[in-house]
């Protein structure tokens, strides 16, 4: 059982005496006491609205400790607060204020709804550091990963749906001279938008669902994950500094099972986006498929890097490893197969071992480190025993293979929940761990010595998310892509993404797609409206 936080005195970690504001900048540290409430109808429960200019902090826990969850710090393995466990009548109460709210949103002009995202991405840019300190202590990665890319990419997707609100076509016209009628196709809002998202990514996703239901005149009834509630939360005053009306922008915290249960299941919420395992997924298709809803699956993974025998390593491979270890493995296209032409297995191995020893593992909160922690001690003790059952299926370990030494470690984070980046190899392609996804700092190298054959083994797998080809020649690199059986490839690169092209995986990786007009077509219902002249 992890220790709760010491609790200081006076108002170290707090904006000051009765301000009410977060304020990271004693160590990095969020505030010591830490309640992470329910956003509903423009309200925090159990909170005050948030004043100007800065983030609200609800006040000390008044509630029955059996209603929360613990939010850990996992690099420290301490517990540092506690997040409102909600259930089916707080998902309730979000829906009827989603649906008080929508005709209004729903018939605003695009370009207001526009706006008001601009407002919300300004927000966020305003307040990148404390974001990015929330990030990197509740969820244990890098801040420089937090400040750099997640919390700049969350008030993007704000900005680039703005964008799409305004550009995209929510109402077409025809003519059919043979029947001397016009028709028009107009686009609208599908209603409350319901909106699950991980602990992986969880602002940068958590906005990647939002942003494009609102733009699209949705209202929302979102749900974090309650392992990495907190930047959700801080999300929600922010919203109410940008002017969203309440009840457009509704947040229940609580666990999977109850809350994400329950925004499933509600009959009046008709649209569905949600971010997570293969096995949720398919509970969600199953209950949803009764009611009809529209469905956005982003599921698991299992990506492979097609390396062919021409590849330019000494040009590729610092990308080649950062697809492997990015967020310590924790992202849904991290590589976690590598498929090498014999001719380069070698130095393939080798170049990924001393990269992999030489990421600067350490505190989240330091700029210099490169690897954080994994999420959770749970999530530790899976990928420690997924590297067992390779051990056991006779995998050769080249690194890494377990916990990091402590006393590699600052002393504050020698308990914290750590794996060493992991390259195996020695494995057939249909064993357990080059089947089933990891998702942690755990990669196999496996050779082949055809093209065929290398495309043969990355489409082994039942998922289909990703993958990406590594070539110094163009037309092997768009042949691949057309016969690898995934919803993404990159050629010579890894996670570079336009958001005007869709995102979504293939088989059991996912079930329709997100990004740009997907995105706005999946939160919208045409219909067509017909006359004669």
């Amino acid at each position: 059982m992890w220790p709760a936080r010491q609790v200081r005195q006076g108002t170290e970690g707090l904006g000051g005496a009765g301000e009410g504001k977060i304020d990271v900048s004693h160590h990095g540290y969020l505030p010591t006491v830490l309640r992470v409430t329910h956003f509903i109808d423009g309200r925090f429960m159990e909170c005050a609205p948030a004043p100007a200019g800065g983030i609200a902090l609800p006040p000390p826990a008044t509630t029955d400790r059996a209603s929360s969850l613990p939010i850990t710090n996992p690099a420290r393995a301490e517990v540092i607060g506690e997040v409102a466990a909600g259930d089916a009548e707080t998902v309730d109460a979000a829906v009827a204020a989603a649906r008080r709210a929508l005709p209004a949103w729903r018939g605003a002009a695009p370009t207001d709804r526009a706006a008001a995202l601009r407002r919300l991405a300004a927000l966020i840019e305003r307040d990148i550091e404390p974001l990015a300190r929330a990030e990197a202590e509740n969820a244990g990665k890098p801040i420089s990963l937090a400040r750099e890319v997640e919390i700049p990419r969350a008030a993007h997707n704000f900005r680039f749906f703005a964008d799409a609100a305004e550009r995209f076509a929510f109402e077409q016209h025809y003519e059919d001279p043979g029947s001397n009628s016009r028709s028009r196709v107009v686009r609208v809002a599908a209603g409350v938008a319901g909106c699950i998202s991980p602990w992986n990514l969880p602002l940068y996703l958590f906005t990647w669902k939002i942003a494009p239901a609102l733009a699209a005149g949705c209202t929302v009834v979102a749900k974090p994950s309650e392992v990495t509630p907190v930047t959700a939360w801080m999300l929600c005053a922010l919203a109410q500094e940008a002017g969203i009306p309440p009840g457009v922008f509704n947040v229940v915290h609580g666990r999977g099972d109850v809350v994400g249960a329950a925004i499933v299941r509600h009959a009046e919420i008709p649209v569905l986006s949600f971010t997570g395992s293969t096995a949720v997924g398919e509970w969600i298709a199953r209950e949803a498929a009764p009611h009809f809803k529209k469905l956005a699956l982003e599921m698991g993974g299992k990506n492979a890097a097609v390396i062919l025998a021409d590849a330019d390593l000494t040009r590729h491979m610092d990308e080649i490893a950062r697809s492997c270890f990015r967020n310590q493995g924790q992202i849904c296209l991290c590589t976690s197969r590598v498929l090498v032409h014999e001719s380069r297995r070698e130095e393939l191995i080798d170049g990924l071992v001393q990269r992999a020893r030489a990421l600067r593992a350490g505190d989240p909160l330091d700029s210099a480190t490169e690897l954080g922690s994994l999420v959770s001690e749970a999530h530790q003790a899976k990928v420690l025993a997924a590297i067992d059952r390779a051990r056991s299926e006779g995998a050769t370990v080249h690194c890494g293979g377990g916990k990091i030494d402590p006393s590699q470690l600052p002393a504050a984070c020698s308990r914290g929940c750590f794996v060493a980046p992991t390259v195996l190899s020695g494995l057939g392609a249909r064993c357990d761990t080059n089947q089933l996804e990891v998702f942690g700092p755990v990669v196999t190298v496996q050779s082949f010595a055809t093209e065929e054959e290398g495309v043969a083994l990355a489409n082994d797998s039942t998922y289909g998310l990703a993958a990406s080809v590594w070539t110094e020649d163009a037309p092997a690199a768009a042949r691949l892509a057309v016969q690898l059986d995934v919803g993404i490839v990159w050629a010579n690169c890894w996670m570079v993404r336009d958001l005007r092209t869709p995102f979504g995986g293939a088989k059991r990786s996912g079930l329709g797609r997100e990004g740009g007009e997907e995105a706005m077509r999946h939160f919208t219902e045409p219909k067509s409206l017909t006359s004669r002249r």
